[in-house]
């Protein structure tokens, strides 16, 4: 019988997507449970069939709001914690430096525990280990975690070649969990327009509060996925992904899509999709980079001083390098 591994990953599309190579190789040795965000659900026939999922939204996890004590939904993390428990866990891990995920092992009972303390949670910890190297890719942390366990992952510019699609969309996706990441839509739009012009078979997906603007700008068949299930949909029938530095590009990655990121505030040498083809633009310097979630000026000009030009520019020489074995193309 496996001995049972609890892996907690609650945060967002992006993370889980990283975290993807070592669930799927730890179901080899371990009879794994992924502890996550309920729309892991979604991904799960896709990316880690062999994956138990139970799901939690974690009241630390939102942008805003996170330490308002009396709206945490502490019956449910009691009832979390029982319902865990009863599993006898053999190990249980999470790959960030967070004590809130380090003390949740330990309350649940997880016999070894693996992770990187911060403030003193080696306190929880059976096993801490060592942080990666400050500039080292987020996935670097799951190698780590892989090789205390026994099963050592390939480096990310090594971790799978996908088949080539003889044909497909190039989708662009203009949403991202914070507006410091997203481009601007106008730009997206001259993007697009420029595209379909050289015989690109553009298609345009957006998050719910972008719908307007790009029906307004005459994109009637602009996509907005209602769930992931929606959005692995749009990513089957694309060739190539154009985004900004969010979860539906990451996912696209482990689908087998090539992605070109638009980086602002973040930095692709944490963050880059793992894609071995996965090409990106960097956002313009700022003394306060990196930042994820807020920007100190009225707008993050690190990604909106990234001009149309030097965009399309980067974009045809992705598309070029994709192409004829991803790229499909529209005649006339």
């Amino acid at each position: 019988m496996k001995p049972k591994l609890l892996i907690v990953e609650l945060w967002g599309l992006g993370d889980l997507a990283i975290a993807t190579p070592f669930l799927r190789a730890a179901t080899a040795r371990f009879e794994v449970t992924l502890l996550a965000k309920p729309f892991a659900r979604d991904l799960q026939p896709r990316l880690w069939p062999d994956v138990r999922i139970e799901t939690f939204t974690a009241p630390w996890t939102p942008f805003k709001r996170k330490y308002h004590f009396w709206r945490w939904p502490f019956f449910e993390i009691d009832r979390l914690q029982q319902q865990l428990a009863e599993t006898a866990f053999d190990f249980g891990l999470s790959a960030r430096w967070d004590p809130r995920d380090h003390l949740l092992l330990k309350l649940v009972g997880a016999k070894n525990r693996l992770g990187f303390p911060r403030l003193s949670s080696d306190l929880f910890l059976t096993q801490p280990l060592a942080r990666p190297e400050p500039q080292a890719h987020r996935f670097e942390s799951w190698r780590v975690l892989a090789r205390a366990l026994d099963f050592p992952l390939p480096p990310r510019e090594s971790l799978f070649v996908p088949a080539p699609r003889s044909s497909g969309n190039l989708l662009i996706h203009t949403g991202a969990a914070r507006s410091v990441r997203v481009w601007p839509l106008a730009y997206y739009q001259s993007l697009a327009t420029h595209l379909r012009q050289k015989n690109h078979r553009v298609q345009i997906a957006c998050d719910p509060n972008q719908r307007a603007s790009w029906l307004q700008a005459g994109e009637a068949a602009v996509a907005t996925p209602a769930s992931v299930t929606e959005l692995i949909a749009l990513i089957d029938r694309a060739a190539v992904f154009v985004g900004n530095d969010s979860g539906p590009g990451h996912l696209a990655a482990v689908c087998g899509v090539p992605t070109f990121t638009l980086f602002g505030p973040q930095l692709p040498e944490w963050f880059a999709p793992l894609h071995p083809a996965s090409e990106w633009i960097e956002g313009r310097a700022c003394p306060y980079k990196p930042c994820s979630d807020y920007c100190r000026f009225a707008t993050p000009f690190c990604l909106w001083d990234l001009g149309e030009q030097e965009v399309l520019a980067r974009v045809e020489r992705f598309l070029a390098a994709c192409a004829p074995v991803h790229l499909g193309v529209s005649i006339g």
